[in-house]
């Protein structure tokens, strides 16, 4: 076939590799789209790959990473390569003992501030799906980063896939397995050890301060909590460092039967085996702001993603054959200044101060132990009570409530009318048999940490090094990654100048 398409002997072609691959299923007909690299008349050159570090670093100079999330973890090793310790403090568990910890979160409904689905190793990209795309291709070297992945353990697809995905139930070994390679090669991680305090002289970082009463000192910090460690932006606020309002959006979760999407979107009764569970993205200009699908989760599950116990927070995963019964996916708006009018006295706090009281609502109208306030879909959009609702993956339970007096009214009639128009795009999307949760809150950080476009430091303290999704700078795994890998190497360029 190859040889046909390009018209050339099928004995002169020396070799293919295949690229890329992805699923258009727009018309009527569905198929995969591949591209190959073809060498006519040569062998084939290999591919240069990833390959572990060689260097020990056990006694290089330190430097602290705070947080091991998707930007932490890409740091660490970065730094490693680049002849540097990484010392690295999480404030939650290693992911054997964080996985029981969401086990009595979704059974009892009970949050453990530090061990949750946002915060623990790995963050939030542990178990919130392992999707590893990013419409960005100019934060850094995406392959690099898939291949991280595949060398610790993951399936080689992801290489190719145009979508690539690992899956939640598939993602701790590989995370275990990259925190081992790491302490092997001389870093240190250190679990249970939440940051109260960030130490300077002169404008210049020294070291950082533990819940646990203990410092650490280090010439150089790369700080990257994650989008939901609200006490570390409380402390930089109170320090008088330097941080800024940021532009993020919040809504619901949205949950249809999987058969309906894949019927939907494929046109047929029963999805063929050789196809994925079918996905889909929506956006709309609904009243001036932006609404829009996000992380959204074929063949998966609805989970509890509160970082407290006063607040409802739902996210969504999807184990690596996508093969729950269930689609979800948050639907989302653009918050605005204006809705943020109320919480102005906070400062640059005030879209987490909108944030958490959304979720403090969702909360109360749930009724307790991470039950979820929720809505038949089509009640929603017609502004009715609903009696009940559908069966649903969320294990901690839903409450039949009206949402309208859960979210603020500028999201909830941007979103009935996004609803509607999402159902003339997606025949059958808009049913009563979906049910929509409150709250999606965590679609990004509402701070951003400023930094150097240059340097990449805080503008205010050398040696500090704001990083990922939590600090403004990147929206999932993979940008979060690559932006860890940047830091680190803005850390080696700063060492070596200091």
């Amino acid at each position: 076939m190859v040889s046909q398409h390009l018209s050339v002997a099928a004995n002169k072609i020396g070799g293919l590799r295949l690229l890329r691959r992805s699923l258009d299923a727009r018309g009527r007909r569905i198929f995969y789209v591949l591209r190959y690299a073809v060498w006519v008349d040569e062998k084939p050159t290999p591919e240069p790959t990833w390959d572990l570090p060689q260097r020990n670093v056990q006694d290089a100079p330190g430097v602290i990473v705070v947080g091991f999330g998707p930007a932490g973890m890409f740091a660490a090793m970065r730094l490693i390569e680049l002849g540097y310790k990484p010392i690295v403090l999480e404030r939650g568990k290693e992911v054997r003992a964080r996985r029981r910890d969401l086990a009595v979160l979704n059974k009892e409904g009970i949050v453990d501030a530090d061990s949750n689905y946002c915060f623990g190793e790995g963050g939030a990209g542990t178990f919130s799906d392992g999707k590893l795309y990013t419409r960005s291709n100019k934060r850094g070297d995406m392959r690099r980063v898939l291949e991280i992945f595949v060398r610790h353990g993951a399936v080689e697809d992801i290489l190719i896939d145009a979508h690539p995905h690992i899956g939640t139930n598939k993602l701790p070994k590989i995370i275990q397995n990259m925190r081992e390679n790491l302490i092997e090669l001389g870093g240190e991680i250190h679990f249970g050890q939440r940051v109260t305090g960030i130490l300077t002289r002169n404008n210049e970082f020294q070291g950082v301060s533990l819940a646990s009463g203990d410092t650490v000192e280090a010439q150089a910090m790369i700080l990257a909590t994650g989008h939901s460690a609200r006490d570390v932006f409380h402390l930089l606020h109170q320090s008088g460092i330097l941080i800024e309002a940021k532009p993020f959006a919040l809504g619901l979760r949205v949950e249809h039967a999987q058969s309906l999407i894949d019927s939907a979107r494929y046109g047929c009764e029963t999805r063929p085996s050789t196809l994925p569970a079918a996905s889909y993205s929506l956006v709309e200009q609904v009243m001036g702001r932006g609404a829009f699908s996000f992380c959204m989760c074929p063949g998966g599950i609805i989970c509890p993603a509160a970082t407290a116990n006063d607040e409802v927070v739902v996210n969504g995963w999807s184990p690596s054959k996508r093969d729950s019964p269930f689609a979800n996916s948050g639907i989302v708006v653009e918050v605005k200044p204006e809705d943020l009018a109320p919480f102005a006295a906070q400062g640059a706090l005030a879209g987490m101060g909108f944030q958490a009281s959304v979720e403090h609502a969702a909360f109360q109208a749930g009724g307790g132990k991470q039950v979820a306030p929720a809505q038949r879909l089509m009640d929603f959009v017609l502004g009715k009570s609903s009696q009940s609702v559908p069966a649903s993956s969320y294990l901690p339970g839903l409450n039949a409530v009206s949402l309208g007096d859960v979210l603020p009214k500028s999201i909830h009639e941007r979103l009935q009318l996004a609803f509607r128009q999402f159902g003339k795009t997606i025949p059958g999307y808009l049913t009563n048999e979906a049910v929509v949760v409150a709250t999606e809150s965590r679609t990004s950080s509402p701070v951003r940490i400023p930094r150097d476009r240059e340097s990449l430091m805080h503008p205010q303290i050398s040696g500090f090094f704001p990083c990922g999704e939590g600090a403004g700078y990147a929206g999932g795994i993979m940008s979060a990654a690559m932006d860890g890998e940047r830091c680190a190497e803005a850390v080696a360029r700063f060492m070596g100048k200091s």
